[in-house]
């Protein structure tokens, strides 16, 4: 290959912001250019790792289904006990998405990526060898705080350090872990329940996940900080060193790295004005925080709900009812179907996300995502319809729905919600903007997760499910009346101000 460095013309060289470095264009000696700029072993460590978090989540969140019968046994408790098991760790990341994920606009974001694998660790360790029901709350909640420092962060790592031209393909890669591990999470339940089939399997289970996390909390601290970051609190010096280290090649390219020093744009950059949770509301965010939160919280709603006790419905649908089982023999064998039909319909999720990550930089993220909505309302009435009959049909309609409603949940919604959360604010608040709409959106998580197993108890599935159906639309609605596109734009042009129109229209901002 011809050496890129020398492409390059002598003398002067311009300076330029942080993401037009990252995506300048490597040319060839006939001044032709490559077609997108080749990622760097450094960039591609940062989106390993902030992928392995989104992992972690999945596998613990979704893991949780399979293990809940087991600490209802072990722990003797009800249906109130049990909404708080599946809450705790959804109430813990909205806690930590805001207390946590706002500190990395403060202390930056290599600070907080390490902090918050160190967090999970310890309670991870904790939960293993929790002893009674409080602690095992108590740890779960840790866990999520942890996670919920990772919505904010891994995205702002991944994206402030990659080309405009991928970063919806890259960041969407990076959360399809989450499915991956909500699939491993469902995996590891069943094949721990097969091998070792008695109550305290879920301590093993839990167990399974703790080395490679101390592996990938290493990792991180080898990563390089934010140079958007950096560049946006005036550290110039230091954001150019971020930006050599990030953009490391053989052969180099580009040979000089020159940042131009950024202005004020009515943000504040650096200030604290601009840094406020009150710039959230402002004139000029508004349109954006309500677009990062009100859809994410409809999409959890259901999401967290179905994904959580999938399990639980299928042992109802399939008449394995563990709230019946005469033994501990009867109990797991009623988990480990559950778990077996869980595991096949997550799987949908990961085909979801795949389309996602393939055509999120083509046809838009509001477009998949009011798309997603709608597919997930449809996915939901056909599992409604189950009621209707009975035997394999009724099964058959339970299955459908929610495969259903998993791939559309993860082409549409689950995926793009993360996505436009962590684009559409400014660099100053971005780690607040997107830590504001995380913890909004787990608070219908939390609700959702808390309440399911009693109203699933009193109201029934196929009320629940009707009213699930309402949320998706309205999750669609809100997408559209707020919709801002963001594909393929450049980071640096999200810190100019824009206007909401005043038709409700597509909002481009600064569009290429």
């Amino acid at each position: 290959m011809v050496d890129l460095a020398a492409s390059q013309p002598s003398g002067h060289v311009r300076s330029r912001t942080v993401q037009d470095h990252i995506d300048e264009l490597p040319m060839w000696a006939d001044g032709t250019h490559l077609p997108a700029a080749p990622m760097t072993g450094m960039q591609w460590l940062i989106w390993s790792l902030a992928a392995a978090g989104k992992f972690f989540e999945g596998f613990v969140v979704f893991m949780t289904g399979v293990a809940l019968p087991l600490l209802s046994n072990e722990f003797d408790i009800g249906a109130a006990e049990h909404g708080v098991i599946g809450a705790a760790s959804l109430a813990g990341i909205l806690v930590g998405a805001v207390a946590l994920g706002g500190l990395s606009d403060r202390f930056g974001r290599k600070p907080m990526f390490v902090a918050e694998m160190v967090l999970f660790c310890a309670f991870l360790v904790g939960l293993v060898f929790c002893p009674n029901y409080p602690l095992l709350v108590v740890f779960l909640f840790g866990l999520g705080l942890s996670l919920g420092c990772d919505y904010p962060t891994a995205h702002m790592i991944i994206s402030e350090s990659i080309p405009s031209t991928s970063r919806g393909r890259l960041v969407l890669g990076a959360f399809a872990f989450q499915a991956v591990g909500a699939l491993g999470g469902t995996v590891v339940g069943y094949a721990v329940l097969s091998t070792l089939p008695e109550i305290g399997a879920w301590r093993w289970m839990y167990a399974s996940a703790i080395i490679p996390a101390i592996l990938v909390t290493i990792g991180r601290f080898y990563i390089v900080e934010s140079a958007n970051w950096l560049s946006s609190r005036g550290e110039m010096a230091k954001a150019e060193q971020a930006v050599r280290r990030l953009l490391v090649r053989k052969p180099q390219y580009p040979a000089e790295i020159r940042l131009a020093t950024r202005h004020g744009d009515g943000m504040g950059h650096g200030s604290p004005a601009g840094q406020s949770w009150t710039s959230l509301f402002s004139k000029a965010n508004r349109r954006a925080t309500i677009l990062a939160s009100v859809p994410w919280f409809l999409q959890d709603l259901g999401t967290y709900g179905i994904g959580i006790f999938t399990p639980t419905i299928l042992a109802v649908a399939l008449g394995a009812n563990s709230d019946h089982a005469r033994s501990v023999a009867d109990l797991i064998l009623n988990d480990i179907v559950a778990a077996k039909g869980a595991a096949l319909i997550t799987t949908l999720l990961i085909v979801g996300i795949i389309f996602a990550v393939l055509l999120a930089d083509t046809v838009g993220r509001i477009a998949l995502q009011i798309l997603g909505f709608i597919g997930c309302a449809a996915g939901l009435f056909l599992a409604s319809l189950a009621s209707s009959f009975s035997g394999g049909t009724s099964t058959l309609l339970i299955f459908a729905g929610f495969m259903l409603f998993n791939f559309m949940t993860n082409l549409g919604p689950n995926a793009q919600t993360y996505l436009l959360a962590g684009e559409v604010f400014p660099t100053a608040i971005r780690g607040k903007g997107a830590g504001f709409a995380a913890a909004f959106a787990k608070i219908g998580a939390v609700a959702t997760a808390f309440l399911f197993p009693i109203l699933l108890a009193s109201i029934g599935t196929t009320a629940l499910l009707y009213g699930l159906i309402v949320v998706s639309i309205l999750g669609a609605l809100v997408t559209w009346l707020y919709r801002i596109e963001t594909t393929g734009v450049n980071l640096d042009r999200l810190d100019q101000p824009f206007e909401a129109a005043s038709t409700g229209g597509s909002v481009p901002v600064a569009a290429e």
